[in-house]
Protein backbone atom coordinates (compact mmCIF):
# COMPACT_ATOMS: atom_id res chain seq x y z
CA UNK A 1 0.00 0.00 0.00
CA UNK A 2 1.25 3.68 -0.68
CA UNK A 3 2.49 5.13 2.34
CA UNK A 4 5.02 8.24 3.00
CA UNK A 5 5.04 10.67 6.05
CA UNK A 6 6.87 13.13 7.05
CA UNK A 7 9.68 11.76 8.29
CA UNK A 8 10.30 10.29 4.31
CA UNK A 9 9.73 13.70 3.18
CA UNK A 10 12.38 15.51 5.23
CA UNK A 11 15.00 12.64 3.89
CA UNK A 12 13.54 13.28 0.40
CA UNK A 13 13.89 17.32 0.99
CA UNK A 14 17.60 17.76 0.73
CA UNK A 15 18.04 15.83 -2.86
CA UNK A 16 14.62 17.75 -3.94
CA UNK A 17 15.73 21.16 -3.00
CA UNK A 18 19.30 20.70 -4.56
CA UNK A 19 17.78 19.90 -7.90
CA UNK A 20 15.12 23.21 -7.67
CA UNK A 21 18.52 25.11 -6.76
CA UNK A 22 20.56 23.88 -9.39
CA UNK A 23 18.07 24.60 -12.04
CA UNK A 24 16.78 28.19 -10.67
CA UNK A 25 13.37 26.70 -9.39
CA UNK A 26 11.29 27.55 -6.72
CA UNK A 27 8.70 25.14 -5.27
CA UNK A 28 7.19 23.49 -2.02
CA UNK A 29 7.48 20.13 -1.25
CA UNK A 30 3.91 18.32 -0.02
CA UNK A 31 2.05 15.25 0.80
CA UNK A 32 -1.24 14.40 -0.10
CA UNK A 33 -3.34 12.24 1.74
CA UNK A 34 -0.13 10.02 2.94
CA UNK A 35 0.33 8.39 -0.49
CA UNK A 36 1.75 10.86 -2.88
CA UNK A 37 4.86 12.67 -2.08
CA UNK A 38 4.25 16.83 -3.86
CA UNK A 39 6.24 19.20 -5.30
CA UNK A 40 4.17 22.77 -6.45
CA UNK A 41 6.42 24.76 -8.28
CA UNK A 42 5.88 28.37 -7.99
CA UNK A 43 8.34 29.85 -10.33
CA UNK A 44 11.72 29.38 -12.20
CA UNK A 45 13.89 30.20 -15.19
CA UNK A 46 12.22 27.06 -17.29
CA UNK A 47 9.44 28.03 -19.82
CA UNK A 48 6.74 25.14 -19.60
CA UNK A 49 4.64 26.56 -21.94
CA UNK A 50 1.63 26.58 -19.74
CA UNK A 51 1.00 28.45 -16.08
CA UNK A 52 -0.21 25.43 -14.20
CA UNK A 53 -1.18 22.05 -15.33
CA UNK A 54 0.17 18.92 -13.34
CA UNK A 55 3.16 16.80 -15.24
CA UNK A 56 2.47 13.45 -16.34
CA UNK A 57 5.42 11.47 -14.31
CA UNK A 58 5.73 7.88 -16.59
CA UNK A 59 6.29 10.54 -19.75
CA UNK A 60 8.40 12.79 -19.22
CA UNK A 61 10.03 12.35 -22.68
CA UNK A 62 6.86 12.44 -24.64
CA UNK A 63 5.53 15.88 -23.26
CA UNK A 64 8.90 17.76 -22.34
CA UNK A 65 11.65 16.46 -24.75
CA UNK A 66 15.06 15.89 -24.13
CA UNK A 67 15.53 19.81 -23.49
CA UNK A 68 16.05 21.67 -20.06
CA UNK A 69 12.41 21.48 -18.90
CA UNK A 70 12.94 17.14 -19.35
CA UNK A 71 16.38 17.24 -18.10
CA UNK A 72 14.63 19.56 -14.92
CA UNK A 73 11.96 17.08 -14.44
CA UNK A 74 14.01 13.73 -14.66
CA UNK A 75 16.55 14.46 -11.98
CA UNK A 76 12.88 15.95 -10.16
CA UNK A 77 11.61 12.51 -10.16
CA UNK A 78 14.52 11.00 -9.15
CA UNK A 79 15.43 12.98 -6.63
CA UNK A 80 11.63 12.34 -4.99
CA UNK A 81 11.96 9.00 -5.73
CA UNK A 82 14.88 8.61 -3.72
CA UNK A 83 16.48 5.00 -2.65
CA UNK A 84 13.58 3.77 -1.00
CA UNK A 85 11.05 3.71 -3.54
CA UNK A 86 9.33 1.24 -5.39
CA UNK A 87 6.94 0.25 -7.94
CA UNK A 88 5.67 -3.63 -8.16
CA UNK A 89 2.49 -2.92 -9.96
CA UNK A 90 0.53 -5.69 -12.11
CA UNK A 91 -1.93 -4.17 -13.27
CA UNK A 92 -2.53 -7.39 -15.45
CA UNK A 93 -3.77 -8.77 -12.33
CA UNK A 94 -5.33 -5.64 -10.84
CA UNK A 95 -2.16 -5.80 -8.01
CA UNK A 96 -1.40 -2.21 -7.16
CA UNK A 97 2.18 -2.53 -4.71
CA UNK A 98 4.02 0.90 -5.20
CA UNK A 99 6.09 2.73 -2.07
CA UNK A 100 4.07 6.55 -3.06
CA UNK A 101 2.60 8.44 -5.70
CA UNK A 102 4.81 11.01 -7.31
CA UNK A 103 3.18 14.47 -8.05
CA UNK A 104 4.69 17.25 -9.85
CA UNK A 105 2.50 20.47 -10.23
CA UNK A 106 3.21 23.38 -12.22
CA UNK A 107 1.49 26.09 -10.76
CA UNK A 108 -1.62 25.47 -8.84
CA UNK A 109 -5.37 26.36 -10.35
CA UNK A 110 -5.00 29.69 -7.88
CA UNK A 111 -1.68 30.89 -8.32
CA UNK A 112 0.18 30.43 -11.68
CA UNK A 113 3.32 29.49 -12.88
CA UNK A 114 5.88 32.35 -13.50
CA UNK A 115 8.99 32.14 -15.48
CA UNK A 116 12.00 34.53 -14.31
CA UNK A 117 15.00 35.27 -15.97
CA UNK A 118 18.20 33.21 -14.58
CA UNK A 119 20.04 34.73 -12.25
Amino acid sequence: MAYIGQKEKKELAPAIKAVLKKYNMKGTIGINRATSLVVNLKEGAIDFGDTHHQVNTYHIEKFYGTGIAGQFLNELVAAMKGTKWYNNTDTMIDYFDIAYYIDINIGKWDQEYKVVEAV
